[in-house]
């Protein structure tokens, strides 16, 4: 009776960390500067969602540190990527509606924060599709 052999191929793309990979030091500069945007609004909503009481604001910044920690573990990278753009977009209608024109320089502040995020999160989006 013969024996089959089968040989499976993986392939992983160059610019992207495999799984698994940690540390700042396997991550782009692009993936550096998300990073700490990430950091700044995930501070704010941490500080904001305490010292107004607002678990939702609270749970927004938790979900923004969760998803760096997965990230810098190397666990679906180009996913997160994705979901964090409608992630973060979100909080900048919202924050409108919630705040109703009583708005703070600290809420501009990270607003703008988060405008910038999300174009560095749609430029890191087309240089993973095109790596």
């Amino acid at each position: 009776m013969p024996v089959e052999s089968h040989q499976y191929i993986v392939s992983t793309p160059t610019q992207q960390a495999p799984t698994g990979t940690s540390g700042m030091n396997s991550l782009s500069t692009l993936e550096q500067i998300v990073l700490v945007l990430l950091a700044i609004t995930a501070a704010t909503h941490l500080y904001a969602g305490v010292v107004e009481g607002a678990p939702p604001v609270l749970l927004a910044g938790v979900g923004f540190i969760g998803g760096m920690l997965l990230y810098t573990r190397g666990v679906r990278r180009h996913g997160l990527v994705i979901a964090a753009i409608p992630y973060t977009a979100v909080q900048i209608p919202l924050w409108y509606v919630a705040k109703a024109g009583n708005f703070t320089l600290v809420g501009y502040a990270d607003k703008i924060v988060q405008i910038v995020l999300v174009v560095a999160l749609v430029a890191l989006v087309f240089r993973q599709r095109n790596a």
